[in-house]
């Protein structure tokens, strides 16, 4: 049996922890999901045998499902940020979590059905942050007025 991670991020989900997992597995790359475990007998939110964790990773990530029921909600204050390499790349992940149930935000952000949030970012635009001064200014000032990221946007601004 492998040894858990040290370090686990654990998600809370009302009772679909499985289903999100799976949809993550098939939508992001080293994206896996692992064991499922069983309640041994009834919870507050669930019956003997009903899947109370999966353990899966996101892009690498080592995480957990909880399935707790509905006492927590998932916030944007814990988000997933996966970097992108060029649009299209962009638009497979946003379609993809938009497509599935989920709804867009703004600057990048959306939220999948289960209620976790997303950002995808284009590479292109973390650079242009990095990079600092009038390139970043104009960089931020262009995704300010997006919903999911335009890369030739981005990359325009950037030049000036």
């Amino acid at each position: 049996m492998p040894k858990m991670p040290k370090n686990t991020i654990c998600l809370w989900f009302d009772k679909d922890a499985e289903a999100a997992a799976r949809f993550y597995a098939e939508t992001f790359p080293d994206t896996s999901v692992g064991a499922v475990h069983r309640a041994p007998s009834d919870f507050p939110s669930g019956k003997k045998g009903d899947v109370l964790t999966v353990e899966f990773t996101v892009a690498g990530i080592p995480c957990i499902g909880l399935n707790g029921g509905s006492t927590f909600k998932q916030s944007e204050a814990f988000s997933f940020q996966i970097a992108t390499d060029d649009q299209q790349e962009t638009d497979r992940y946003w379609n993809a979590i938009v497509g599935n149930g989920g709804q867009e935000s703004v600057c990048g952000w959306c939220k999948d059905k289960w209620g976790v949030s997303w950002q995808i970012t284009p590479r292109t635009l973390t650079e242009a942050m990095a990079a600092g001064g009038e390139e970043a200014k104009r960089a931020f000032d262009a995704m300010m007025e997006m919903t999911k990221i335009d890369v030739a946007a981005i990359d325009a601004a950037r030049r000036g």
